[in-house]
Order: structure tokens, then C-alpha cells, then sequence
């Protein structure tokens, strides 16, 4: 049997582990492949790693991955770790769910691809009626994309065409995808826009993300202003700045953006991609806080581990797209049975299990854990988030970085966030045991005491 089956048999044999490291990641195999990988792949994301690396003093050389089960994936050399990062937050049911993995494999000996909006499969329409119901609002219709960028990017059509304005607000420190439609928007790194910026859409302002009800007065009197000139068609906000470093705005400050951005006639756009479906502990976080959104965009976790995005908005809205000259938003693989599938067996799940009510109860838990654990660490600054989207504020980038290296050798998968690279971000599958939040918390303390 080779490394590769027996790390697969591994992982699906067990799935929510303690770790076991054999080889010091990155291991021998990891090593060579990545030496591959940096010879093929756009040298973006090496140049990163060296950045990195020199920042750090640490070694940032990846390991690769091999396979995954529920909590664990087992990488190239054999290591296995319990991945706090589920996919970038993707993978809420874990790796390799079952339910996930069945419906792909019959719908796979069945349908593998329809032809999107002219001759749509039974599983879209399936999945259409099902993300209808997650929108408040009368009649709710759905688009579809292949990732949160491209769900993000359906809704700022959307708006530009029912409010016929250009103008768009976002956030300090967001982030929503780095297509054409989004990247203006991106207020996570300047140096993501800079080299594009004549082709970006020149009418995008940012306000500020509060993080406090002092800053969120600032914030909302920064979006009054934006709006006042009459140009702006459209808020962008993160209901929880996800990338940006897990920063939880209050309650009350999603609420009176709503009612801002309405008494200005513009929309609402609440990128629920990484909050949503359970991730913050509801299916929708808006939904939970009472804050109404004109347009929903879902993605990460809505296709279990598979590519796929939604733009939800009333029929009012989004009957802007039935316009008299033909104007629609596509592709090739949009509402793809596979996906479609894997999406409708994901709702079924978070459903029967009550999974967001897990993640709910589970992350505060595990707040107050880290929080009690982590109490006079050095170089800890803050533990904060909402459901099973936390992060842990650190003094540094360069610290940060360490920290998730240290925890990769420990193996725990982490990753950090925030505009410096301060805040590690964990986001496990909504599925993980308490045992393996408590042995990773434990983990933490003793890298962070020395």
C-alpha cells in the first residue's frame, strides 16, 4: 500500500484525532513537493512565503496535504493534524463528510453537467428553492456562482442595475474576493488594488469597521457622509470582518447601517460567505441580529468542500435583470449538478444536526476556554468572535506568524488574519469535538508561555 492509501485509510478510519507527528513538518515528502510546486505555480505565492520567512526568521515552507477526515488531514509524510482551519472556513461538516461524499457520488453516476441557465438540472432547481428561503424578503429569487468572489460580484450587478448608481461603500480591512467586481473594494491590502487600479471601478469610498459602540458612531457618520452625494448604489459589509482579524461590530451598528443605507436609496449588501450557513452561529448573522440586508451572498461552506456561491434578493431587486436588452451574469459550470448536489446535502445537514446552534454554543465555550487559558500570556491581546469564528490577537504579524508555525509543529493547522497578520483565525469544521478545541487550546498556552 502506498503512503497516499494509507494516509487515506488513515484519515477516514479515525477523522477527529489528536495529532500524531512522525516526521517534523515540513517532512522529506512535503519538502520535495513543494520544491515542485514553487517550479509550476505562480511565483505570487513563494515570494510570499520567502516574505515571510525573512520577517519571521522561521522556516515557511508548506507541507502538502495527502487526505482529510472530519477534523484530521493527514499530510504527505504521514503527519496527522487537527485542522482549525477547515478549508478557510469552507469545510463546515469537516473533510470528506459522508453525506457530502454520497451525494456526490450518486449524482455523479447521473448528471454530471446540465447546461446552466438554458437547460438547468433537477438539483439546481432543488437547491434555488431551498437558498430562497434564507432571504426574508418577499419572493426571494436566487443567481448562482462557482465561488464567493463571483457571489459577491453577482451582487453588485444587482444593485448597479435596480438602482441605476455606480457608487459603492465598503470597510476598512474587508474582504470579499479578488475578482474585477469585488477587488475596488478590498480594504484588507492596498497592494491588492494598486497595480489593477485604472481598470477598477473608480467610485468605491470605505468607512471605517467598528469594533466598539464608539468607533461604530464614527463608522455610521463615515457612511452618512459617502451616501449623501447620491451616487452610491450600494453597501458592501462583512456582518463579522473575517479576513480582517474576526472583528464583531456591535449588534446595533448592523442594524443602523441597513437603515442608512435604505433613507440614502442604496442596498444593502451583506457578504454572509464566511458568516453564514452556521459558521457565526445562525444561518444568517444579519438574520441574527436583527439587521435587514437587501441582497445575501453565501459561499465557502454551501457546496461542502465543492465550488460553488449564491446572490439571494427579493423579486423586486432583482428584477432589475429582466431587462429589455439582454444582461445576465453566468458561466459554463454556475448551478453544476455536482455542486448543486453537495450544497443540497450540506443544508440537510446543518438542519438535522442543528449545527449552527452547535457552533453557537460550542464557540462560546470555547471563547471563554482560550480566553481563561490564554490570561496573561505574552504578546496576547485580545480573544474575540462569535460561533465557531474566532480570533486570538497577537502583538505582531511577525509574531503571528510564529505562533501558527509552532502550532503546525505541534499539529494544529491555524492560519492568521487581520491587516497585519496579527490575529490567528480559527475556524474548524462546526463538527469538531470539544476534546479537540480543549487539546489545541492546551497546545496554545504552552507554545505562548515558552
Amino acid at each position: 500500500m502506498s503512503l497516499s492509501e494509507t494516509s487515506l485509510s488513515s484519515a477516514r478510519a479515525e477523522g477527529d484525532q489528536l495529532p500524531s507527528i512522525v516526521a517534523p513538518p515540513p517532512g522529506p515528502r512535503s519538502r520535495a513537493a513543494a520544491l515542485r510546486l514553487e517550479q509550476v505555480e505562480c511565483p505570487a505565492f513563494g515570494r510570499r512565503r520567502d516574505v515571510r520567512a525573512s520577517v519571521t526568521g522561521a522556516d515557511m515552507l508548506p507541507i502538502v496535504l495527502d487526505a482529510g477526515r472530519g477534523s484530521n488531514v493527514v499530510d504527505a509524510d504521514g503527519n496527522r493534524y487537527v485542522d482549525l482551519c477547515a478549508g478557510f472556513g469552507a469545510l463546515l461538516l469537516g473533510h470528506s463528510a459522508e453525506p457530502v461524499r454520497q451525494a456526490v457520488e450518486q449524482q455523479l453516476g447521473q448528471l454530471t453537467l446540465a447546461l446552466g441557465d438554458v437547460y438547468s438540472a433537477a438539483t439546481k432547481v432543488a437547491l434555488l428553492e431551498r437558498l430562497a428561503t434564507l432571504h426574508p424578503g418577499h419572493a426571494p429569487r436566487v443567481l448562482l456562482g462557482q465561488s464567493g468572489s463571483d457571489g459577491v460580484t453577482a451582487a453588485i450587478k444587482t444593485a448597479a442595475l435596480a438602482t441605476n448608481r455606480p457608487g459603492l461603500v465598503a470597510f476598512e480591512g474587508a474582504y470579499h474576493g479578488l475578482g474585477y467586481a469585488p477587488l475596488p473594494a478590498c480594504g484588507l491590502r492596498q497592494s491588492y488594488r494598486a497595480p489593477f487600479r485604472a481598470q477598477l471601478n473608480p467610485s468605491v469610498s470605505f468607512a471605517p469597521y467598528p469594533c466598539d459602540e464608539a468607533s461604530a458612531e464614527r463608522s455610521l457618520e463615515a457612511l452618512e457622509a459617502a451616501l449623501r452625494g447620491g451616487e452610491v448604489g450600494a453597501v458592501l459589509l462583512e456582518p463579522v470582518l473575517g479576513r480582517g482579524g474576526c472583528i464583531v461590530p456591535p449588534d446595533s451598528f448592523l442594524r443602523s447601517v441597513g437603515e442608512v443605507t435604505r433613507r440614502h436609496g442604496a442596498l444593502l449588501i451583506a457578504d454572509e460567505i464566511w458568516t453564514g450557513l452556521g459558521r457565526a452561529g445562525a444561518m444568517t448573522r444579519t438574520g441574527a441580529v436583527g439587521a435587514e440586508a437587501d441582497l445575501l451572498c453565501f459561499g465557502k461552506g454551501l457546496g461542502g468542500g465543492l465550488p460553488i456561491s449564491a446572490c439571494v434578493a427579493p423579486e423586486a431587486i432583482m428584477a432589475a435583470w429582466a431587462a429589455e436588452s439582454e444582461v445576465i451574469h453566468t458561466s459554463t459550470h454556475s448551478g453544476a449538478p455536482l455542486a448543486c448536489a453537495a450544497a443540497l446535502a450540506t443544508l440537510d445537514e446543518l438542519q438535522a444536526k442543528q449545527l449552527p446552534q452547535r457552533a453557537d454554543a460550542v464557540g462560546s465555550w470555547w471563547m471563554d476556554q482560550l480566553r481563561a487559558s490564554l490570561a496573561g500570556c505574552t504578546g496576547v491581546v485580545d480573544v474575540r468572535g462569535v460561533g465557531l469564528m474566532i480570533g486570538i490577537e497577537l502583538e505582531s504579524g511577525a509574531f503571528g506568524l510564529k505562533v501558527m508555525r509552532e502550532m503546525l509543529s505541534h499539529g494544529y493547522v491555524v492560519l492568521t488574519g487581520g491587516r497585519q497578520g496579527e490575529v490567528l483565525t480559527l475556524t474548524p469544521a462546526l463538527t469538531t469535538p470539544e476534546p479537540l478545541l480543549a487539546a489545541a487550546t492546551a497546545t496554545l498556552e504552552h507554545i505562548l508561555r515558552g
